[in-house]
């Protein structure tokens, strides 16, 4: 790389760390704690993607989404997943208008998916059917009803929470749709002081409020300084030997054999290459390490492995057998 574009490279990773420092900031005015949900949320937008949020109620899942759509000035949609929601109540539908002249006329109207970020509260509550409403917006950044498409304004993003404690009621998410969210985050139970923190900010008079701080013409050029950034053969080749490693068949650990009933699809590799060239970002490094890989392992793939009947009935997690996996995996073949 020339002199001058290494000067270039060092500038734009500047200004990205900046941009990253304020974002955190302005969040962190509004929620208490919880550092790497907010840097894997920031991640999934970075590289274009989707986020899954799991956590019991009351953590603070919705205000992250909202707090974050404020910090970024993007226009913001949240959809309430219940039982009886039809497809139609999150796309939108075609009306029939009459004019003053009593002519009628067919009309679109757009449903809460044309957001900049769209928050798919308790996703696991609505049927399979209106759950795959959101698969072609999800990859293709478009919709179809009555057979015509509409596009989706960039950036757009679904950022979808769920309870892991209540299943009654719920419709468990298909592998498919899965698939499609970037990242999968567990939402942790806050500490002493961070309960302390969120009550103070939270039972007091003034209410803490983010003020936006990057516009959508900057996040769009974050998401391209995250492509440039290159991956040496050796990094990339570490992500798809770890991702074989999911796999029962071939070369896996016998951990993997017993339990894992289908290894991450290419869409893992993808996730982690991505999100390790983020994190290098994040630390202010134009290049992408092994270790940014390994960092980023569980939420890029915990959702992609689907374990078997055994495994589920030994209580054994997917994080586990992917820990397993890196403890064993040599950086270099």
């Amino acid at each position: 790389m020339a002199e001058k574009n290494k000067d270039l490279a060092r500038a734009e990773v500047a200004d990205f760390q900046k941009s990253i420092g304020g974002l955190r900031e302005e969040v962190g005015k509004v929620i208490v704690g919880n550092r790497e949900v907010v840097d894997g949320v920031l991640t999934c937008m970075l590289a274009g993607s989707h986020a899954l949020l799991e956590g019991v109620p009351g953590l603070g899942k919705t205000m992250l989404v909202r707090t974050m759509a404020q910090a970024l000035e993007l226009q913001f949609s949240r959809i309430q997943f219940t039982p009886d929601m039809m497809p139609a109540d999150i796309l939108g539908t075609t009306m029939i208008d009459e004019g003053a002249g009593g002519q009628r006329s067919l009309s679109f109207r757009k449903g809460p998916i044309f957001a900049n970020i769209v928050l798919a509260d308790e996703i696991n509550r609505a049927t399979p059917k209106t759950q795959s409403a959101l698969l072609e917006a999800m990859q293709e950044h478009r919709v179809t009803v009555s057979k015509q498409s509409y596009t989706l304004e960039e950036p757009f993003f679904v950022l979808a929470t769920q309870n892991p404690l209540e299943s009654e009621g719920t419709y468990p998410l298909p592998e498919a749709q899965l698939d499609r969210f970037f990242f999968k985050l567990h939402v942790p139970f806050p500490g002493r002081e961070e309960l302390h923190g969120i009550l103070d900010r939270t039972t007091g008079i003034d209410a803490p409020e983010a003020k936006p701080v990057v516009d959508k013409k900057r996040l769009l050029a974050m998401q391209k300084l995250v492509r440039e950034v290159p991956v040496a053969r050796h990094v990339q080749d570490y992500a798809v030997r770890l991702l074989q490693a999911t796999h029962p068949e071939g070369k896996s650990l016998d951990l993997v054999k017993r339990f894992v009933k289908f290894g991450s699809s290419p869409r893992g590799a993808q996730a982690l290459l991505l999100a390790a060239k983020i994190r290098a970002l994040f630390e202010g490094r134009f290049a992408a390490s092994v270790d940014d890989v390994k960092a980023v392992c569980l939420p890029a793939l915990r959702h992609r492995v689907l374990l078997n009947f055994e495994g589920e009935a030994e209580g054994v997690k997917t994080d586990d057998v992917l820990l397993a996996i890196m403890k064993q995996l040599p950086d270099t073949e």
